[in-house]
C-alpha cells in the first residue's frame, strides 16, 4: 500500500491546521525554531571546528552568521539605535533585558567582536546547542553554588582583561515576560567593577506584541534596539554595586518602557532591588 498519499493529505491537513489554528500555529513555529537551532548548532560545529580546531570566542562570528538567517523565516526585523557604541576596542561588561528563548536573535544580531556570554552551566549539556555554545566562548557558572560562581567570574574578569574580550551578562537572571524588567542580580556589576572596565546596557522592545506564550501569538514583528552609554566604573569599589546596579536597571527600564510604549507608574523603578551574585 502506497504511504504518499496518506503522508502527502497529513501534510495537507497540518498546514491546514496551523493556517486555522493560532495554537497550532505557535507550537508549529516553536518547534521550527528549536529544531533549526538544533540542525544550525551542529552544522556551525562542524564549520567551527575546522575553521579554528576547536573552543574559541573567534568561533561567534560564524554562530552568529547562521543564527541571524532565523528572522527571514519568522518575519523579524532589528531596528539598532546607537550599534557604533559596542564598536569599542577594550573590554566591557554588556548587560541587556532578557524576555524569551527568541532572545539568541537579538543578541546575534546585535553582538560586537570578541564577545562571550555568560549562562547557566545547565545549557551545557543541552545536546548541540551546549556544544556549539562551548565552541563559542561561552562561560559558563553553577548558579546553584554562590561561590563557585564567584570564583568563575573573578577568573572571567581577568580573562577579559588579559584577552580583551567583551562579556554579555543578563542581569535578571532568569527570562522574564510580565512586560516590566525584573530585579538585577548583581555579578554583573562586580565583575565591572572588580576589571574597572565600563558597562554598556543593551534594551530590547517588548516581544509581547509578536510572542507570547500564554496567548499563544507568534507573528512577525520589528524588535527595537538601543545601546545605551557607556557606564564607567573606573575608581569604583564593591560598595558602589548597589548604586551602580540601581542606576543601571533605572535607565534600562525608562528606555525599555518608553520603547515598548509602556506606562511608567509614578516614575518608579519597580523591581528594582538586591540579589545574590549572579
Amino acid at each position: 500500500m502506497e504511504l504518499w498519499p496518506w503522508l502527502t493529505a497529513a501534510l495537507l491537513l497540518l498546514l491546514l491546521l496551523v493556517q486555522l489554528s493560532r495554537a497550532a500555529n505557535f507550537y508549529a513555529k516553536l518547534c521550527l525554531y528549536c529544531v533549526l537551532c538544533c540542525t544550525v548548532s551542529i552544522v556551525a560545529a562542524l564549520v567551527c571546528l575546522l575553521r579554528h580546531g576547536g573552543r574559541t570566542v573567534e568561533n561567534m562570528s560564524i554562530i552568529s552568521w547562521f543564527v541571524r538567517s532565523f528572522k527571514y523565516i519568522y518575519g523579524l526585523r532589528f531596528e539598532i539605535k546607537g550599534r557604533q557604541k559596542l564598536e569599542v576596542d577594550h573590554p566591557c561588561v554588556i548587560i541587556s533585558n532578557h524576555q524569551s528563548i527568541l532572545d539568541m536573535m537579538g543578541l546575534m544580531e546585535t553582538l560586537p567582536q570578541r564577545c562571550v556570554q555568560i549562562a547557566k552551566r545547565e545549557l551545557l549539556f543541552t545536546g548541540p546547542v551546549g556544544l556549539i555554545m562551548y565552541l563559542g566562548g561561552v562561560i559558563f557558572i553553577n548558579r546553584q553554588s554562590s561561590r563557585t560562581a564567584m570564583t568563575v567570574m573573578a577568573d572571567v574578569g581577568e580573562r577579559m582583561v588579559s584577552e580583551n574580550l567583551k562579556v554579555w551578562i543578563y542581569p535578571e537572571g532568569t527570562r522574564n515576560d510580565n512586560g516590566d524588567l525584573l530585579p538585577f542580580k548583581k555579578g554583573a556589576f562586580y565583575l565591572a567593577i572588580q576589571a574597572q572596565v565600563p558597562i554598556i546596557p543593551v534594551v530590547y522592545s517588548s516581544f509581547s506584541s509578536f510572542y507570547n506564550p500564554k496567548t499563544k501569538l507568534f507573528t512577525s514583528a520589528t524588535i527595537k534596539v538601543e545601546v545605551l552609554d557607556a557606564i564607567p566604573t573606573r575608581g569604583l569599589t564593591v560598595a558602589d554595586v548597589p548604586t551602580l546596579m540601581d542606576s543601571c536597571h533605572q535607565a534600562m527600564r525608562t528606555t525599555f518602557l518608553r520603547m515598548s510604549k509602556i506606562p511608567q507608574e509614578n516614575g518608579a523603578t519597580a523591581g528594582s532591588g538586591t540579589h545574590p551574585a549572579q
